[in-house]
């Protein structure tokens, strides 16, 4: 990799959308912004046509290792994340072993500080095993090297209220914040795809909305009564865009995401019976699609997360009931989030560096990261070129995994470069 000791001029970039300004990167913080800066000895970068944004945050991404190293490690799955224009990600506990432990969480902790293209922040497991039983430790894990902040049984939800509620008072104490799967076990046991008429249709078992607006409802309503953070993961219902709404309006202390194939993606492409694009929660209806938009737009849906989630040839190049859940998402989110939010005018540039930079920071309680591009803030940067037009190809993707729904599909944008603590990551497009 390049010399971090090395100064970067960046010229004529447009920051957030702005005016053309320079920004002079230098010992790991922005050294200085203004116009026609000179930085004598600094590696200059044309920023012309570019937009630069605080370095993406993922709340919400699935590294796989330990145990699964068949379908992604840290050091593939960050550098997918570092093409997005992601700095630091949030991973997933549920690896093998489970990250339900200190000894797992600072594993993966230090996994990504050897691998160096983006901060790696462990999400702690909420219960043993993910078995939903009793609590994982919870305090040992936020102790730990990893200061873990988030929690998080994703892939099962936690579906016993005490249970829930007991959680939701222990991260009290630290700061901590739980982030619920929701999905309602007994309403979607061998469920395939969206509960509809086309579910119906193709004669796959339906996964009606209401499995995850009540538990949505339930958790708000625990959150509430304790005096706790609660966090949605991937919300895809219109049902549950507006409990949120009123959760929030009520003043409690509840955020939510959305993922990117949730705000493009219908379920009408499960008619193909491709595996491709079965995912859990499932991709719902045009009409869910647009609550989801509107949502992310009004400040309802605090942050966008791609629930990135690699998986081997053979697990899902098969039928699809057999197929495992999950989709690729960091190396697209970008363009996605620029294709319906920004591209139709729901969100400036400015928005989505508080929806995909400054928010989830907040939430995960992440301090060097998520902060605007001014002097001496962290250099953690990344240039984006909304001009282009490119059509996905699979096997470009960093990830070990392939299991991406947008092959083929032609998309805005493209990340050109990304610079974490002021130490590029990614050069014109390529890894550094």
């Amino acid at each position: 990799m390049t010399d971090p000791t090395n100064s970067y001029l960046i010229t004529g970039v447009s920051v957030l959308g702005g005016d053309p300004t320079d920004l002079l990167l230098r010992d790991g913080v922005v050294a200085a912004v203004g116009g026609r800066l000179d930085a004598e000895g600094a590696e200059t970068v044309d920023g012309a046509g570019l937009i630069a944004l605080p370095g993406l945050v993922d709340l919400h991404t699935h590294l796989r290792e330990p145990g699964r190293e068949d379908a992604e490690t840290v050091l593939t799955g960050t550098q997918a994340a570092a093409l997005g224009g992601f700095t630091a990600v949030h991973a997933m506990a549920n690896t093998d072993p489970v990250a339900d432990t200190a000894g797992v969480v600072e594993q993966v902790w230090r996994l990504g500080r050897e691998a160096g293209y983006c901060d790696v922040y462990p999400v702690g497991a909420v219960t043993v095993g993910l078995a939903g039983e009793r609590l994982a430790e919870l305090g040992a894990m936020a102790d730990s090297a990893a200061r873990v902040r988030v929690f998080s049984d994703d892939g099962h939800c936690v579906s016993d209220a005490v249970l829930m509620r007991r959680a939701l008072e222990y991260v009290k104490a630290f700061d901590g914040v739980v982030a619920q799967h929701a999905q309602e076990p007994r309403l979607t046991e061998g469920a395939q795809m969206n509960e509809g008429e086309l579910s119906g249709r193709l004669g796959l078992a339906g996964w009606p909305a209401v499995a995850e607006e009540a538990i949505i409802a339930r958790d708000c309503l625990l959150a509430a009564h304790v005096g706790s953070r609660l966090h949605v993961c991937h919300v895809s219902t219109a049902g549950s865009v507006e409990i949120v709404r009123q959760a929030k309006e009520k003043g409690w202390n509840v955020t939510a995401e959305a993922c990117p194939h949730h705000l493009l993606l219908t379920d009408e492409l499960a008619a193909t019976y491709n595996p491709i694009y079965k995912v859990n929660p499932p991709l719902r209806t045009p009409a869910d699609v647009e609550a989801l938009r509107e949502g992310l737009a009004d400040g309802t849906i605090d942050i966008v997360a791609t629930d990135h989630a690699p998986h081997p040839h053979e697990d899902k190049d098969c039928e699809w009931a057999a197929a495992a859940f999950g989709m690729l998402g960091l190396e697209t989110a970008l363009s996605i989030v620029q294709e319906t939010m920004v591209d139709p005018g729901l969100l400036t540039w400015e928005d989505v560096a508080e929806r995909m930079s400054y928010a989830p920071a907040r939430i995960g309680r992440v301090r060097d990261h998520g902060q605007p591009i001014t002097e001496g803030a962290p250099a953690n940067v990344v240039l984006y070129d909304p001009a282009v037009r490119r059509v996905v190809d699979a096997r470009d993707s960093a990830s070990l995994s392939r299991n991406t729904p947008y092959a083929g599909m032609e998309l805005p944008g493209r990340v050109v470069a990304t610079f974490l603590r002021g130490r590029p990551t990614v050069l014109d497009g390529k890894l550094a």
